[in-house]
């Protein structure tokens, strides 16, 4: 897994935020071994705490199931992935709302905007 830190917000979240997309995007399978604390950190280059509270926050947001045998397992439970996939959607979308306001677009016209670009039509 690749990580970039690249804002503001606190580093933990940063990196709970990529593996959530990891794991809803498909990049792990339900019910796959998720990487070890110790690997991830090293791959992301932070302190273990860091990346522990990290995968704390995806264990509490029903992404990952820890056993004390196994290490930690992407959930299987559909439904707990598809509303976090659409959770993220619906993120993705007032960022573009805003985005599209702030340059004097109302959210209709943005919304007609994005239709437009979906059909292949010039805006």
């Amino acid at each position: 897994m690749d990580f970039t830190l690249k804002d503001a917000r606190p580093i933990w979240q940063q990196l709970a935020d990529q593996m959530t997309e990891s794991i809803v995007t498909g990049e792990y399978s339900p019910g796959e071994r998720f990487p070890s604390v110790r690997e991830l950190a090293m791959q992301a280059g932070v302190n273990p705490n860091t990346m522990q509270r990290s995968l704390a926050k995806l264990e509490e947001n029903g992404l990952l199931v820890t056993s004390r045998t196994a290490g930690r397992n992407v959930t299987e439970d559909e439904e707990t992935l598809r509303a976090v996939r659409s959770h993220l959607a619906e993120k993705r979308v007032e960022e573009y709302l805003k985005d599209m306001e702030k340059l004097g677009y109302s959210r209709g016209k943005a919304a007609e905007l994005a239709r437009q670009f979906q059909k292949g039509q010039e805006p």
